[in-house]
C-alpha cells in the first residue's frame, strides 16, 4: 500500500500570514509532515542602502525594518552611533525612550491580538484593541508629526523635548480597565482555548537551538529579558513574565502580561519626567558625523525577539557594511519546526501565535 502525500502552498497571498509569506506545506491527509517557508517577496535592500547613506540620511529609513516597533530600529542605530562615540545620555533622555519605548510595545502587542484574533474568526477584538492602539498613535503623532516612522530620536538624544504628559496618563488609566475586558472575552472563550491551548508546542531546547527570543522564548519557560541586562532601562523595575507551557495559549498570555509589564515601567517613567529638569543632550553635528573604524554592535528587546544592529566602520560618512538580526527571522524558520505534525486547521493559530512581521524578515 503506498502512501500518496499532497503539496499545497499556503500564500503567498494569503491575508492571514501578515505580509507576503509562501508556505510550502507537504500534506498527509490533513496532517502536515514538513514546512519549507519562503521568504523574499518584500525584499527591499534595507542593508545594502546603508552602505550609500550617511548615518544621517540612513536614520530616518530604519523605522520601515518593523514598521510596527519604529522606535526600537531608531534607538538601535542611535545606540551604534552613541556607543562608538562614547556618548552618555542624560537621564531625562533614557526616560523618555523608553517611556515611548514602552509604548510602542503596547500598541504592537494590541495590534497582535487583534489581528490574532481575526486570524481565528473573531472580529470584535479586532475593533476592540485597535480603539486603545488609536489612544497610543495618536499621542505618537502628536511629539513626532507621524503615526508611524516617528524619525524622533536622533543621535545624543530627542528631537524635542516632552513636558504635556497628560495625554500618556490617559492612556495608562484606560488600558488596564481594557485588558480586563479582553480577558474576559478571549481568555475563557471554549473556541479560542480548543483553537490555542497545546497547539504549536515549543519547548526549551528547541526555541534555543532555533534561536528563538522574547516573548516566544519566555512563554516556553526560558527566563531571559534583556532588558534588565539594558542600560537604557538602569533604574527602571522591569519584571520578567516567564510561562512553562510553550503552546500558541502561553503565547496569547504571555503578551497580555507583557502589556502590564509595559504599563509599569511607563508609569515609572512619567513620575520621573513630572519632576526632572530641563533636557539636557549631547546632539551630533549630522554633516561632519564619522565613525572610528572599527565594528560595533548593539542589541534591544523589541517586541519580536531580540533585536540587533552590526556595523563595520572604515572611518567614512557611509557605513562600510551593516547588517540587522530581526527576531520575526527566526520565527519563520521555526514554522519548519513547530508545525510538522499539526494539522492543517491550525497551521494559521500558530504561525499567528509567533507575531511573525514580514517586513522585518525580509530586510
Amino acid at each position: 500500500m503506498t502512501t500518496t502525500t499532497l503539496k499545497l502552498n499556503l500564500g503567498p497571498q494569503h491575508p492571514s500570514t501578515h505580509g507576503v509569506l509562501r508556505l510550502l506545506l507537504e500534506l498527509d491527509g490533513e496532517k502536515i509532515i514538513s514546512c519549507e517557508p519562503d521568504v523574499g517577496y518584500l525584499h527591499r535592500g534595507m542593508e545594502k542602502m546603508a552602505e550609500k547613506l550617511s548615518y544621517i540620511q540612513y536614520l530616518p529609513t530604519v523605522d520601515r525594518i518593523d514598521y510596527l516597533a519604529g522606535f526600537f530600529y531608531s534607538e538601535l542605530l542611535c545606540r551604534i552611533v552613541e556607543g562608538a562615540l562614547e556618548i552618555e545620555l542624560h537621564d531625562k533622555v533614557r526616560a523618555i525612550r523608553v517611556m515611548l519605548l514602552e509604548l510602542n510595545r503596547i500598541s504592537s502587542h494590541l495590534l497582535w491580538i487583534g489581528a490574532f484574533l481575526m486570524d481565528l474568526g473573531a472580529v470584535s477584538p479586532f475593533f476592540y484593541a485597535f480603539r486603545e492602539r488609536e489612544m497610543i498613535l495618536r499621542y505618537f503623532e502628536k511629539i513626532s508629526g507621524q503615526r508611524m516612522m516617528y524619525n524622533y530620536f536622533v543621535f545624543g538624544g530627542v528631537r524635542r523635548d516632552i513636558s504635556d504628559l497628560q495625554d500618556v496618563e490617559e492612556i495608562l488609566r484606560i488600558l488596564p480597565e481594557k485588558l480586563e475586558d479582553y480577558e474576559k472575552i478571549i481568555t475563557e472563550n471554549p473556541i479560542f482555548i480548543r483553537r490555542t491551548v497545546g497547539k504549536g508546542f515549543l519547548d526549551k531546547k528547541t526555541a534555543l537551538d532555533y534561536a528563538i527570543t522574547g516573548v516566544n522564548l519566555r512563554a516556553g519557560g526560558v527566563d531571559f529579558d534583556y532588558r534588565n541586562c539594558d542600560n537604557l532601562y538602569k533604574g527602571f523595575d522591569v519584571g520578567t513574565v516567564v510561562l512553562e507551557e510553550g503552546d500558541s495559549f502561553a503565547r496569547y498570555k504571555a503578551r497580555i502580561l507583557e502589556i502590564k509589564e509595559s504599563i509599569k515601567i511607563v508609569h515609572q517613567a512619567v513620575e520621573y519626567l513630572k519632576t526632572a529638569g530641563g533636557l539636557e543632550q549631547k546632539l551630533i553635528n549630522p554633516l561632519t558625523l564619522k565613525l572610528p573604524e572599527g565594528e560595533y554592535y548593539a542589541d534591544i528587546e523589541a517586541p519580536r525577539g531580540i533585536a540587533s544592529c552590526f556595523v563595520v566602520s572604515d572611518g567614512e560618512k557611509c557605513p562600510y557594511r551593516l547588517k540587522w538580526r530581526t527576531g520575526s527571522y527566526y520565527s519563520v524558520n521555526l514554522l519548519r519546526k513547530i508545525l510538522k505534525g499539526e494539522y492543517l486547521n491550525d497551521a494559521i493559530a500558530i504561525a499567528g501565535s509567533l507575531d511573525i512581521i514580514l517586513p522585518e524578515v525580509d530586510k
